[in-house]
């Protein structure tokens, strides 16, 4: 059977393109990432306030395809235009909350949390992204060769947003957790920058951590995943939701790094709740604890729900 094709529309960034691709390649799609600039004017103006018009942003979408997978606010424009236009002849997919009525896409997803109800509204436990773990195996051995203990915590750093800044005071404080709860106890360290973690943090990070700790220096797709198949625990920091869920698919013990919120983050504390009734994570504190749970694979659910929604369209 010949592949549908997919159009994904992001700004970009991480978290967006995980959660895209992670769908497209749940979808089977054959698919092309558009990453979406609008035009001056209208990166100012919310979605709600801005009219379904070409001219609001600079890419020319010509290509064919049946399934449109959009995420973040400057996607939510483009894609009500080509539903507007194309009508029942695409399916439209919004992933996160897009700040508009959620009638203008065939489905939205967003994460439990957000409280979000409809009956075009598909809710996952989390955020769905692109890791499989085909994946985590085939770059196990990326790091293997410089493990020298048999226990191994990797801790994987985000990076400063509108809720929660990287103060280095914080941020010694989390190295000195990691210090003295895993190396301390005969644990090797894999550290993983992300796209946002600031270039001092990683820097503090080499000159904290002794030459034995492996401390990746630059954004290592390959290193990523190979640190979360080798880990025995896994270390995430608080704002990165996206990073947290991608690790609930390995199940095995998560610890939250929490930091000082900079202001009200409620969606965060909601996340935190769910995913610790789930047994997924607990907060880092001065403890070593082993735990289980169900590994989390809400992509593939939540595929097979729209896979079977695939009759109602005409792809022709």
């Amino acid at each position: 059977m010949t592949k549908l094709k997919g159009l994904l529309l992001t700004e970009g960034m991480h978290g967006m393109i995980s959660q895209v691709e992670g769908l497209a390649k749940a979808l089977n799609l054959d698919f092309i990432h558009e990453k979406i600039e609008l035009n001056n004017f209208w990166k100012l103006i919310p979605p709600k306030l801005t009219p379904i018009q070409s001219f609001v942003f600079k890419n020319k979408i010509d290509q064919k395809f049946s399934i449109v997978i959009s995420c973040g606010r400057k996607s939510v424009i483009p894609s009500i235009y080509l539903k507007k236009k194309l009508k029942n002849k695409i399916m439209t997919i919004h992933i996160q909350d897009p700040k508009v009525s959620t009638s203008n896409f065939d489905y939205v997803i967003v994460p439990e949390h957000d409280g979000i109800t409809g009956s075009n509204i598909v809710t996952s436990k989390g955020a769905i992204h692109y890791l499989r773990n085909n994946e985590l195996d085939l770059n196990m051995n990326y790091l293997k060769s410089q493990l020298n203990k048999d226990k191994i915590v990797s801790l994987i750093m985000g990076g400063p947003n509108k809720y929660y800044n990287y103060d280095k005071k914080i941020i010694e404080e989390i190295f000195f957790k990691v210090q003295n709860n895993f190396i301390e106890n005969d644990y090797q360290l894999i550290f993983i920058p992300s796209m946002r973690t600031p270039k001092n943090i990683i820097e503090l990070a080499k000159n904290y951590f002794d030459n034995d700790q492996i401390i990746i220096t630059d954004i290592d797709k390959n290193a990523y995943l190979s640190s979360l198949r080798l880990a025995d625990h896994i270390v995430v920091t608080c704002d990165s939701t996206s990073m947290i869920s991608e690790a609930a698919m390995t199940g095995k013990p998560i610890y939250v790094v929490q930091m000082p919120p900079v202001k009200k983050n409620e969606r965060f504390q909601k996340f935190f709740r769910l995913f610790k009734s789930l047994n997924i994570i607990k907060d880092l504190e001065n403890s070593l604890e082993v735990w289980s749970y169900e590994k989390l694979n809400e992509t593939d659910r939540i595929s097979s729900y729209i896979k079977k929604k695939f009759k109602d369209y005409d792809f022709s």
